[in-house]
């Protein structure tokens, strides 16, 4: 008897959707909130380093052609344009893939927009392991160089909802934004419970009585998938959803680590200076002192493949996340 094996993947799964087969998704999320505020708000425009088709800007200046502002391939230029924009009035959201934002316009970010505090909304295309294409373009530390910015909001959305929900906040708040971007067919995933997106806030999106995951970005998709698999264990798993990292709402959080259940974050993100660090230094100030485990990137540069391989490779595909949970229950007793 042969054991059946799964279907080799093909290159195009190294830029797949992170949606799983069947979900229901929405498509472009991000453009299309953008073009209906900027149908009400005459102060929207939005701009791109050569990547409007990849990071969904393109529904935007199809909509929107006279305010939409084609940068080319040049993101320090791209960040500085916005931030004049915004000088004048303007409220600019400027698109163009995490990497680039983070490491190579990093000086222009800190000084001509975060620095005077100006209304600018970076929005960051294939944040962590959403691409295949290797160290490059996966912006796994994107948030930890982010996090040391004074003034600057980050945000890393959920699904579609999210998204939706958080473009006109962003465009409202009077600093600068930082959007980790989930573009194309986005899952659609917290219209299935109780749940609105509100800046700076970390909701308790399912309730549980023996596991409590702190989640954020895709992750959050990921942990409510595991906590459905982990109830036929009878093991029954509350979600906290933390969609901003800066500022971080420690009060919720802290309120739902401050019980006995097992406690873990999971983020999309390298170990270091993401959402677990952030988790952890707000426990330490709070002088409060409990284990919480990590699921999230090793430090390392990582590898180029197929989307889904990588996921289970490096720990975040839903079935990983499950054996975890159940081998830390069984250490446990």
């Amino acid at each position: 008897m042969t054991t059946p094996t799964k279907p080799k993947l093909k290159t195009s799964a190294m830029i797949a959707s992170f949606a799983e087969p069947g979900q229901k998704t929405a498509s472009a999320p991000f453009g299309e909130a953008l073009a209906r505020l900027a149908d009400t708000d005459q102060r929207i425009v939005g701009l791109s380093a050569d990547l409007a088709k990849y990071t969904d800007m393109h529904v935007f200046r199809d909509a929107h052609p006279e305010r939409f502002f084609q940068m080319g391939m040049a993101e320090q230029l791209l960040f500085g344009a916005a931030a004049g924009m915004a000088e004048v009035g303007l409220v600019p959201f400027a698109s163009t893939y995490s990497v680039f934002a983070s490491r190579r316009a990093y000086d222009f970010i800190a000084l001509d927009i975060a620095e005077p505090n100006l209304n600018v909304n970076v929005v960051g295309g294939l944040p962590g392991l959403t691409t295949g294409y290797g160290p490059s373009h996966q912006a796994t530390e994107d948030i930890a160089i982010f996090r040391g910015m004074p003034n600057l909001t980050i945000v890393d959305p959920c699904d579609a909802v999210d998204i939706a929900q958080a473009v006109p906040q962003l465009a409202a708040s009077a600093g600068p934004t930082y959007l980790r971007l989930l573009r194309g067919k986005v899952p659609t995933v917290l219209d299935e419970y109780d749940y609105s997106f509100e800046l700076g806030k970390a909701k308790v999106v399912r309730p549980g009585n023996d596991v409590v995951f702190v989640s954020s970005g895709l992750m959050t998709m990921r942990a409510l998938q595991a906590a459905e698999r982990l109830a036929a264990h009878r093991i029954d798993v509350a979600v906290v959803h933390a969609p901003t990292i800066k500022p971080f709402d420690e009060e919720t959080v802290l309120r739902e680590l401050d019980t006995p259940r097992l406690a873990l974050t999971l983020e999309n993100h390298t170990v270091v200076g993401g959402l677990f660090e952030t988790v952890a230094s707000a426990l330490v100030r709070r002088g409060a002192t409990r284990r919480v485990v990590p699921v999230a990137l090793p430090d390392r540069f990582l590898d180029a493949g197929a989307l889904p391989t990588l996921h289970e490779r490096y720990g975040l595909a839903t079935d990983v996340i499950v054996d975890r949970v159940i081998e830390e229950l069984r250490a446990a007793d």
